[in-house]
C-alpha cells in the first residue's frame, strides 16, 4: 500500500491498496485508472468505480467534480504503466527478466526454462501464473498492466529472482510491455497468425521484433536461425545476439536427433564439443523448443553437464503434447495447436509413431482470421484417419460456418461435425480402439469457452476426465 501523496503531488494521505482498470473489480481503497480500451473508454465507468469504493480516479479528460480525488494526466494508458511500476516499487529492476515470443512454441519454451531454472524462477503466460508451489490460471497470455506489475511484485516478495514470461504480439501492440527491459529475449518462430489484429504479416513481425529491441545492452537476444524472419530479428536485436538451429554458424547447433514414442535423443554442438541430450519431450518441434531453452541456460553460465541432468527431469507441459496418464488402452493427447504449422508439426510426429489410427478433434476460433482455416482443415484431414470438427471459442460467429471454412479446400470425407465440443470429445473417445491415438487440439488447458461476449466455464481436460469417471 502507498499513500496517495506518495504517488502524486497531492495533499492527501489516504491509503491506496491496489491499481485497477476494471470498475467491476474495484474494492475500497483502490485507485481507478480510466484507460482507453479496444472497445471501451473507461471514463464511462467512473461512477461505478466510485460506488464500488475507489479512493481516487486517474483521468485524461474533464469529468467534473467527484466525491474522491481526480488526478488528470495527458495519457491514462501511458500513466498506467508508470503508476504501476511506481506503486509496486519497480519490481522489474530486481528481477532477471526473460521474454519469449513467437507464433508457436513460446509457452513450451517458457515452461521448459521455468522448470530447468528451478525453485527461484517464476512463469507467466498461457498456462497461468506459476512460482514455487503456486499455480493460478489467468485469462490473457500477457495480463493487463495493472495485473502484470502486481504479479512481478508477488514473485519478488515470494523469493523469486527470475521471471520467464510469454511476450505476445498483442501485448506489444497494446503497449503493455513497453517499459520492460529484458535480460533475455527469445524468438521461437514466425508463421501467419493474429492478422485480425495486426492486419499484415509485416506488422505482426514488427510487433514480435519489439521484444529483442527491448533487450538490455548486456543481455541476450536468442534467435532461431531456421526461421524465415531470422535476418529481420537479427537486424533489430539488441544485446549479445546468439542463435540456435542446424547451421555450423549457430551458437548452439542441433547436429541430429532420433524421435521415439517415449523420448527424443538429440546431439547438440556447443563450443566445438558435442553433447547427447535425452529429452522426455516428443516431436521434432520440441527439439527446436528445447534448443532455445538450453541456449538460455548456457547464456546464464549454467554448464551443459548440469543442463543434461535437468532435462531428464522435465515434466509434461500442460496442454502441450500432453499425454493423459489415466488412459491405458489407447493414447489421448491434449494440445493447444491452433495454427496450420502447429497442427502439421504434431500430426507429422504422430503419424510417424502411430500403430493404428489417429482420431483428431479440433475447430477454429471465431473472430480470428478466416483465411487460415482452409489450410488448417486440409492438414488435419490429410494427416488424421478420422476428424471430428467442433466449436473452439466461436465468439460471435456461427460454429457451423467456421467448420464450413475448415473443410472448404479438401475433398476428403473422413470427418463429421459435432458442434458441441463435449459431445465431440465423447464421440472420439467412444470410437477409440486399442493403440489408437486421440488428439484433442486447439484449447489445451484453457478453462473457458468464448461464446458471444461471454466466457463460459469449460475445459477439455475436465471433459476428458469426466468421460472416464462415468
Amino acid at each position: 500500500m502507498k499513500k496517495l501523496s506518495e504517488l502524486y503531488n497531492i495533499n492527501d494521505d489516504r491509503l491506496i491498496k491496489a491499481i485497477k482498470i476494471n470498475s467491476k473489480e474495484i474494492l475500497p481503497g483502490d485507485i481507478f485508472v480510466c484507460t482507453m480500451g479496444v472497445t471501451a473508454d473507461r471514463h464511462d465507468f467512473i461512477d461505478e468505480a466510485i460506488l464500488n469504493g475507489a479512493s481516487a480516479i486517474v483521468v485524461s479528460r474533464d469529468v467534473g467534480k467527484k466525491s474522491v480525488p481526480v488526478i488528470k494526466v495527458d495519457d491514462t494508458n501511458l500513466e498506467l504503466r508508470k503508476l504501476s511500476a511506481k506503486f509496486y516499487d519497480y519490481p522489474c529492476d530486481s528481477l532477471y527478466m526473460i521474454g519469449v515470443t513467437g507464433t508457436n512454441g513460446k509457452t513450451t519454451v517458457a515452461e521448459i526454462i521455468y522448470q530447468l531454472l528451478g525453485e527461484n524462477a517464476a512463469y507467466l503466460g498461457t498456462n497461468g501464473k506459476k512460482y514455487k508451489d503456486n499455480h493460478v490460471s489467468i485469462r490473457n497470455t500477457c495480463p493487463d498492466v495493472d495485473r502484470l506489475y502486481m504479479y512481478f511484485r508477488e514473485f519478488l516478495d515470494n523469493g523469486c529472482n527470475t521471471v520467464c514470461m510469454e511476450a505476445s504480439s498483442e501485448a506489444f501492440y497494446r503497449h503493455r510491455l513497453d517499459d520492460i527491459k529484458y535480460d533475455m529475449g527469445i524468438v521461437t518462430n514466425i508463421t501467419e497468425d493474429h492478422l485480425n489484429i495486426h492486419k499484415t504479416i509485416e506488422n505482426y513481425v514488427d510487433c514480435k521484433c519489439q521484444l529483442v529491441r527491448q533487450v538490455k545492452d548486456d543481455g541476450y537476444s536468442i534467435l532461431n536461425s531456421s526461421d524465415k524472419y531470422y535476418d529481420k530479428f537479427k537486424k533489430e536485436a539488441k544485446g549479445n545476439v546468439v542463435s540456435y538451429g542446424y547451421k555450423d554458424s549457430d551458437t548452439l547447433k542441433i547436429v541430429d536427433y532420433t524421435l521415439k514414442r517415449d523420448k527424443t535423443i538429440i546431439n547438440f554442438k556447443y563450443n566445438d564439443k558435442t553433447y547427447e541430450v535425452i529429452s522426455p519431450l516428443l516431436g521434432s518441434f520440441n527439439v527446436d523448443n528445447l534448443a532455445a531453452a538450453i541456449l538460455c541456460l548456457l547464456c546464464k553460465d549454467i554448464s551443459f553437464e548440469a543442463i543434461i541432468k535437468r532435462v531428464r527431469q522435465i515434466k509434461q507441459i500442460e496442454g502441450r503434447m500432453e499425454i493423459l496418464p489415466f488412459v491405458s488402452k489407447y493414447t489421448v493427447i491434449l494440445d493447444y495447436a491452433h495454427t496450420t504449422d502447429a497442427l502439421n508439426n504434431i500430426l507429422t510426429f504422430l503419424d510417424m509413431v502411430k500403430e493404428t489410427r489417429i482420431i483428431t478433434v479440433t475447430g477454429s476460433a471465431g473472430g480470428r482470421e478466416r483465411s487460415k482455416r482452409p489450410g488448417m482443415g486440409k492438414v488435419v484431414l490429410e494427416k488424421s484417419d478420422y476428424v471430428i470438427f467442433t466449436m473452439d471459442d466461436p465468439r460471435f460467429e456461427d460454429p457451423n460456418q467456421i467448420i464450413d471454412d475448415l473443410v472448404s479446400e479438401s475433398n476428403r470425407t473422413n470427418y463429421e461435425r459435432i458442434v458441441d465440443r463435449k459431445e465431440a470429445i465423447y464421440k472420439a473417445l467412444d470410437m477409440a480402439k486399442n493403440k489408437d491415438i486421440v488428439l484433442i487440439a486447439g484449447k489445451g488447458r484453457d478453462d473457458y469457452m468464448a461464446v458471444d461476449d461471454k466466457y463460459l466455464p469449460y475445459c477439455d481436460y475436465d471433459v476428458i476426465k469426466s468421460y472416464y469417471e462415468q
